[in-house]
């Protein structure tokens, strides 16, 4: 039997950026504990223009290849994880933009967050985040928020500590809790 797919999604696009250090990081840890297969998923690498379907994402009738291919890859995924970095005490355009592409992809998944910045640590990032995957439907499941100025990327590695640890495997525990019922749901059609 296919283990279920947890997607890890790196949410910052700009050059010089961190996320893909800590996504690695992240991945690691949820391989490691052998309930998912786990993927890497670059916002970068996925590369969508600024949102322009021209019908809702509601009605799933895309127009556009590079958004029927990441509506494919996200159907595929069973949970996920967005690693994202705090802009400005929110997160960044181009999670949202991703996000504003579909709509009943994200419904009834597992979720967590990963966040990182200066001493606020991301935590304002993933605020802003909750209520957009609440209307979403998304279920959420723990988050880690990280320091960088206290546990920095080195030389384009990141290696977390303890705590973070610990917080990462409490997501993925969560994750591998919340997955069945809320793929029996999505299964089931009922919504």
């Amino acid at each position: 039997m296919a283990k279920p797919v947890l997607q890890v999604i790196i949410g910052s696009t700009r050059p010089g950026r961190v996320g893909p250090a800590i996504a690695k990081w992240f991945y690691d840890i949820a391989s490691a504990e052998g309930t998912f297969e786990v993927e890497l998923i670059d916002l970068l690498e996925v590369d969508l223009p600024l949102f322009n379907e021209p019908r809702q994402p509601v009605v799933k009738k895309y127009e556009f290849e590079y958004t029927k291919k990441w509506s494919e890859t996200i159907t595929r995924a069973d949970a996920l994880v967005f690693v994202i970095p705090e802009y400005n005490h929110s997160f960044n355009a181009a999670t949202k933009n991703a996000i504003d592409y579909l709509h009943q992809e994200w419904k009834h998944k597992p979720y967590g967050i990963v966040s990182y910045g200066s001493m606020a640590m991301g935590v304002r990032a993933v605020q802003a985040l909750k209520p957009i995957f609440t209307a979403l439907r998304l279920v959420y499941c723990g988050e880690v928020t990280i320091p960088l100025p206290l546990v920095p990327v080195v030389d384009g590695l990141f290696p977390g500590n303890e705590v973070l640890e610990n917080g990462a495997k409490a997501i993925v525990k969560e994750l591998t809790i919340m997955n069945p019922p809320l793929k029996a749901l999505r299964e089931s059609g009922a919504f």
